[in-house]
């Protein structure tokens, strides 16, 4: 039984992994086609929201969060969110080709680091068990998530209050707080949706109680993603998709990994060996993704310099 038990979960991990990997292609197409339409909508001097190109993006949008969502639920989330790294990469290719964005040699290598470093953390990925509904009401009762998540919304309260009226068109570190921050609800509410809803709707004894509980992940996963996605489109108004992608993709993996830490805490199960692998892994998608985003003003020779003029 134990085997069993052992041989469905990896392949339960497995599926989320190619639904990660599926997601993360859809959504690198969003902000690209997302920042087409709105270029498409002020050539024409109309709203964005009447651009088809525009839609098309949110779709993918749509879409890519509905595969998280399956994702999440069936595989640790510090394996499913890492794996974004290759949405950056699919971004990038597609941000040369759509919205002629320069794609130099460092953005190459860049895409590369990042495939590797999404390897090396598939690899090494933690095999922690999924928890019940009991469990995760504890985990969101425990005081250190709790100080953790009421941080968090009084610092998205003073950012989209105070500073991103200011400085939000140009800095593009507030609107990548803003999305990143809401990822410490989005992706707890995403994964423990899939834990709460078989109790929710199972009919038992603690139904009404699981069902509450289930209506509050799924408002609070709801609010996240609409926030998100008004900033997201604030932030294309202003910087580069791919700019905005690559620097968006390591604060929100941030914020995601630590707060599934917290509540999760996924990281217990693995070994120092994996531990390190797993640091490894981060570190060189990180520096992927900083390298396409280096590569966006970076120029790039191969040819010898001219010497100096001789003077007398």
């Amino acid at each position: 039984m134990a085997d069993d038990s052992g041989i469905l979960f990896v392949s339960n991990e497995y599926m989320g992994i190619v639904i990660a990997v599926i997601s993360s292609f859809i959504n690198g197409s969003t902000f690209v086609l997302q920042k087409k339409g709105i270029l498409r909508s002020r050539d024409k001097g109309r709203p964005y929201l009447a651009d088809v190109v525009w839609w098309s993006g949110t779709l993918c949008m749509i879409t890519g969060q509905i595969g998280n969502f399956l994702a999440y639920n069936v595989a640790p989330a510090v394996i499913v969110t890492p794996l974004g790294a290759l949405g950056v990469l699919f971004g990038a290719v597609l941000a040369s080709w759509i919205l002629e964005e320069h794609l130099n040699i460092l953005g190459k290598l860049g895409c590369v680091l990042c495939c590797c470093g999404s390897i090396m953390l598939i690899i090494h990925a933690p095999k922690a068990e999924a928890t019940s509904r009991v469990e995760l009401e504890e985990r969101l009762s425990d005081p250190v998530f709790v100080t953790y998540a009421l941080l968090v919304v009084l610092l998205l309260i003073t950012l989209i209050v105070w500073i991103a009226p200011a400085y939000g068109k140009t800095n593009i570190m507030v609107f990548v707080a803003i999305c990143s921050l809401f990822g410490t609800f989005t992706v707890p509410s995403s994964k423990g949706l899939g834990l709460v809803a078989p109790d929710a709707f199972g009919g038992g004894p603690s139904s009404s109680r699981a069902l509450a509980l289930f209506l509050g992940l799924l408002g609070t996963l709801v609010a996240s993603i609409l926030i998100q996605f008004f900033f997201i489109n604030k932030a294309l108004e202003c910087f580069s998709s791919n700019i905005f992608e690559a620097i968006y993709y390591v604060t929100f993996t941030t914020t995601v990994i630590f707060a599934s830490a917290l509540l999760f805490k996924e990281w217990t199960t693995l070994t120092l060996i994996d531990s390190l692998a797993m640091l490894c892994g981060l570190t060189t998608v990180f520096a992927g993704v900083v390298l396409l985003r280096i590569s966006q003003e970076a120029v790039i020779t191969w040819k010898k310099t001219n010497a100096r003029e001789k003077t007398d």
